[in-house]
């Protein structure tokens, strides 16, 4: 492939060899461009959820609360886990990434409650 070639561009899926059919193209830039608003939309999305949950690790840290919760994040694990086999996504893919959630949050609270006591570590 060279970059001179009308039919692929780097990055394209198109293997480098031929040209790729301009319906086939259309269809791609289609496809990439929903993905690329599900993926902003993600975004904004779990920034919503980071500015809620610092404020119940604000909550949790003047009332002298653990950062983490095991009883409320097995149920939402179970809870998860429930709403992403409804909606046909893996059950363990979303518990991996709950998991990954809220061990970012957990962390942001055990900062927040070492502020609230005054540690500067």
């Amino acid at each position: 492939m060279t970059t001179s070639d009308p039919g692929t561009t780097p990055g394209d899926g198109s293997g480098g060899g031929s040209a790729i059919d301009p319906a086939v193209r259309s269809e791609l830039t289609r496809l990439r461009e929903s993905i690329d608003n599900i993926d902003a939309a993600v975004v904004h999305m779990l920034a919503e959820r980071f500015k809620c949950t610092q404020q119940v690790g604000h909550l949790k840290a003047e009332h002298q609360l653990p950062p983490a919760d095991p009883a409320r994040e097995a149920r939402q694990i179970t809870r998860l886990r429930q709403l992403a086999e409804s909606a046909r996504l893996d059950p363990a893919f979303a518990e991996k990434l709950l998991n990954f959630v809220i061990a970012e949050v957990i962390r942001h609270h055990e900062t927040i409650a070492g502020e609230n006591r005054g540690d500067h570590s």
